[in-house]
């Protein structure tokens, strides 16, 4: 996909990869609308002259919000990037639920809702492309963070359906699965992390060329080991 002269919708593009995304999207030529839910992150990007639609993704009147806020206007890429971790470690203590609650709706249920609401308009566009970001997580969990893993596996496999429903119309629908990326959720490793600018621009890249997946970085070793051995894969990742 030629991207300048796109419309682009990226979630969660006021910090970590998303916030790479907008400014390596816009550096191609597309328009960008983007949401976010911390003002003071809002603001900075609002600052830097992108549109911020104001909208916490993990309740359901959030995406409303950022569905009224597209205003109808045509939307050529989706991109499902925001997402959070939650901890669920019962090595560690109870969990609390209603942190995980909240992360299964922003991770897997909000870009559901999304794409639902936007197929009509993504279906009228002469080319157009969804792109869900899972992470290296959804091929095999960690120990420690289970809820994260399940909410990145399940729209690993809704994304894979998806792509087969819409392999025949003009749509393409991308999975990127980043890597241990340096963000804010990731600040309590100190090693081994990705820059998230690097990350951005192989997510770009990918939608330019229209693959089907972006295994980012080690990832790809991780898909190489899952394809040779699940169970291997799954016992390396589960101590991670």
């Amino acid at each position: 996909m030629r991207l300048s002269g796109k419309t682009a919708l990226v979630t969660g593009g006021t910090d970590g990869i998303g916030a790479e995304l907008i400014r390596q999207l816009r550096a191609k030529g597309a328009t960008i609308v983007t949401c976010g839910r911390n003002p003071e992150r809002v603001a900075a990007a609002r600052t830097a002259g992108f549109e911020v639609i104001e909208a916490d993704l993990s309740t359901l009147a959030g995406v409303e919000a950022l569905i009224a806020g597209l205003e109808g206007r045509p939307i050529d890429i989706l991109v499902n990037n925001a997402g959070v971790g939650a901890d669920h470690d019962f090595r560690e203590g109870p969990p609390d639920l209603a942190v995980s609650d909240a992360a299964i709706f922003l991770n897997l249920n909000a870009p559901i809702h999304l794409i639902t609401w936007l197929m009509p308009m993504l279906r009228s566009r002469p080319e157009a492309t969804i792109v869900n970001v899972t992470s290296g997580l959804a091929i095999a969990p960690r120990a420690g963070g289970p809820v994260y893993c399940a909410t990145k596996a399940g729209l690993r496999s809704y994304t894979q359906a998806l792509r087969a429903q819409l392999k025949d119309t003009a749509i393409t629908v991308i999975e990127a699965l980043p890597p241990v990326v340096e963000t804010k959720m990731t600040a309590g490793r100190t090693s081994g992390k990705m820059p998230a600018a690097e990350c951005a621009r192989q997510i770009v890249s990918a939608v330019e060329s229209g693959a089907a997946e972006a295994n980012v970085g080690m990832v790809k070793m991780l898909q190489l080991a899952h394809s040779l051995s699940p169970a291997l894969a799954r016992r390396i990742m589960l101590k991670f």
